[in-house]
């Protein structure tokens, strides 16, 4: 059996819909610095928050598109996409048909990018989708970077509320242990881990995912977003920062609410994140 590699998170999806200035009006006023408006060749639009290993995406459409991407206007409002990093799209299909998962047919797409010196360029990626029914409010997938220089700038990547990666991508579900038997099978045996009896984790890179118990999440949280059946869906980013000074001058600088944990992290809640509660977390602290 085609073994996959140890999973890192690459990209996380904040589904905006048709709200993306709403959504960057938000976002830089959590301290985030976003790329200019990116359009795929799929016909969605995005801006991204880039990090070091991984990067936070605002992904929509602009008016008189909202039929191209059918996923993106099906799938709620909030945290919607979990992508790891992949150099083999192709290997990573094998591998998860070889273990009975569903899986879709690889896709390879592009963005125009502008680039500091005046040029454009295209980035572009190469991608693979676990079957939508497999995963409920959102979408599991791998992706390939074919272009990364276009991605991942030195010049993107420096925050004005200090934040430097995601380090935290939580799910919350009525059934944590049937949830995170999918990424057993894809990544294990043995990738997760206990959560106290309320959940499971892996470690996807720098990250770490969390499948947790509602309870538990709306414990951590706050009011997180559910859906109408209960079903599981993701809730909160953990993000950490060089400086939780920082990040607290950022959204005070922004009249951002916010709320300093018992542990010293901060909260922002989800309704003051377009439906994804953020915690801000320093150095060794997540």
């Amino acid at each position: 059996m085609n073994p996959l590699p140890p999973p890192v998170l690459d990209h996380v999806v904040v589904n905006v819909k048709g709200d993306l200035e709403a959504s960057v009006d938000t976002y830089r006023r959590l301290g985030f610095a976003l790329t200019e408006r990116g359009h795929h060749s799929l016909g969605s639009s995005n801006h991204l928050a880039i990090f070091g290993e991984n990067y936070l995406e605002l992904l929509g459409y602009e008016a008189g598109k909202s039929t191209v991407r059918p996923d993106v206007m099906q799938a709620p409002l909030g945290l919607t996409g979990l992508c790891f990093k992949t150099p083999d799209v192709h290997g990573v299909f094998a591998a998860l048909q070889e273990r009975d998962i569903g899986v879709e047919t690889p896709a390879e797409f592009f963005r125009p990018v502008h680039l500091p010196d005046g040029t454009t360029q295209d980035a572009r990626f190469r991608t693979v989708r676990i079957a939508s029914d497999l995963v409920r409010n959102g979408r599991v997938f791998f992706c390939h970077h074919l272009t990364p220089e276009h991605v991942w700038r030195d010049e993107w990547r420096e925050h004005p509320n200090g934040v430097t990666d995601i380090v935290g991508y939580v799910i919350s579900s009525p059934n944590p242990a049937q949830t995170a038997a999918l990424y057993n099978r894809a990544f294990g045996p043995g990738v997760l881990s206990e959560i106290g009896g309320s959940g499971y984790a892996f470690t996807a890179g720098r990250a770490r995912v969390q499948i947790v118990s509602t309870l538990n999440a709306a414990r951590r949280f706050g009011h997180v977003e559910t859906t109408n059946d209960g079903s599981e869906r993701g809730v909160a980013l953990v993000l950490r920062t060089r400086s939780l000074a920082q990040t607290e001058a950022a959204l005070r600088k922004h009249g951002v609410p916010w709320k300093t944990l018992d542990n010293g992290t901060l909260l922002v809640a989800a309704g003051d994140a377009f439906h994804v509660a953020l915690q801000f977390v320093e150095g060794s602290m997540a």
